[in-house]
């Protein structure tokens, strides 16, 4: 469970600065929760300050365990798996020696990497590649890669940053599945962002909406689902209930 508190990030550059989160306070939950927020509303910012890749200029976000426990330094690298918008392939690589080297530089040790390398890619259907230079991989493939490398260290929280991006609608679909199988069968608490309602379904157990860096929503699919509702017809609609909190959106 991540925990923010008062955080703001603020980018800095030679002639302007950008606020990118203002006073941001939010607990996340357990199981499935979407990041729904348009492109620029601070989503990226949000998953990458989680992950501990980002600091903050102000405020303070605290990792705590399914005990309870505080967590920090590597013990962060190892239970917080983080999936940015782009997914390089190493060139030279192999697609196991990838997963295993991001396993590495997750605090562990070469043989385990190794070995954990393997189970990741049997997990999210890439066995078949593990010999396979990642440079050769198509996008579906790669978005797969990416996924297994944040599932290397065993993590209990992925933070997938729109993890769909650029992906056909077959390959969206079977993309969702094997998400919503990791968060059932493994117990991994899943935090996915995007700006497409479309990623919204029944099968997510939170929302959470972003917008110019502050939170404008949080609660239950269901909860979000009702600001959805048309009065005429009593039908409920995501693409609805998302523009009910951002404005920007209509």
């Amino acid at each position: 469970m991540l925990e923010y508190k008062e955080v703001t990030f603020e980018y800095r550059g030679l002639w302007r600065r950008r606020m990118a989160l203002s006073d941001f306070s939010w607990r996340s939950g357990r199981g499935l929760t979407v990041l729904l927020g348009p492109n620029g509303a601070g989503k990226s910012t949000l998953l990458g300050v989680g992950a501990n890749s980002l600091r903050p200029t102000r405020g303070t976000v605290r990792h705590v365990d399914g005990r309870g426990a505080v967590l920090s330094g590597r013990d962060i690298r190892r239970a917080v798996g983080w999936m940015p918008q782009t997914i390089t392939p190493v060139v030279g690589l192999t697609c196991r020696e990838q997963v295993a080297y991001y396993g590495w530089v997750a605090g562990m040790s070469k043989s385990a990497a190794w070995a954990s390398a393997s189970d990741s890619l049997r997990n999210v259907d890439l066995s078949d590649r593990s010999g396979d230079k990642a440079t050769h991989l198509s996008g579906g493939q790669l978005r797969r890669l990416g996924l297994a490398q944040t599932l290397v260290s065993s993590p209990s929280m992925l933070l997938l940053d729109e993890p769909t991006a650029g992906l056909d609608p077959s390959q969206k679909r079977s993309f969702r599945q094997l998400v919503r199988e990791l968060a059932a069968h493994h117990g991994i608490d899943i935090i996915i962002s995007t700006h497409e309602t479309d990623e919204l379904s029944s099968t997510f157990d939170a929302v959470a909406v972003l917008d110019a860096g502050r939170l404008c929503f949080s609660g239950s699919a269901s909860e979000f689902m009702s600001h959805g509702r048309s009065l005429r017809t009593g039908v409920e609609s995501a693409e609805r209930a998302y523009s009910h909190f951002v404005k920007s959106s209509l």
